[in-house]
C-alpha cells in the first residue's frame, strides 16, 4: 500500500503549515469574481467544442470573455489601489 499523502506531509511540515494564512484567503477572496468568470469562460468553450458555432454560440463566447476582461480590469484597479470604476 502506498502512504497517506497527509501524513507524508505532515511528517515535513507543521499542521499550520498545510493551512493558507489569512492573507492567502483575503486574496483569494478578492480573485473570486475573476476565478468564477473565467471558469464560465471554460464552461462555454467546452460547450462549444462539438458543435458548430452559430451566432447565438459566438454571443456566448464574446459575453463570457467580456466578463473575464471585466473581473480582470477590475481585479487590477483593487489590487493598485486605483478606484473601482463601474
Amino acid at each position: 500500500m502506498f502512504p497517506d499523502p497527509a501524513r507524508v506531509v505532515g511528517s515535513f511540515l507543521s499542521e499550520s503549515d498545510l493551512e493558507p494564512t489569512d492573507a492567502e484567503l483575503d486574496a483569494i477572496e478578492l480573485a473570486m469574481p475573476l476565478i468564477e468568470a473565467e471558469v464560465d469562460l471554460l464552461d462555454v468553450q467546452i460547450a462549444l467544442l462539438d458543435r458548430p458555432l452559430t451566432g447565438v454560440g459566438m454571443q456566448r463566447l464574446r459575453r463570457a470573455h467580456r466578463r473575464v476582461l471585466a473581473a480582470r480590469r477590475l481585479l487590477a484597479n483593487r489590487t493598485s489601489g486605483g478606484s473601482e470604476v463601474a
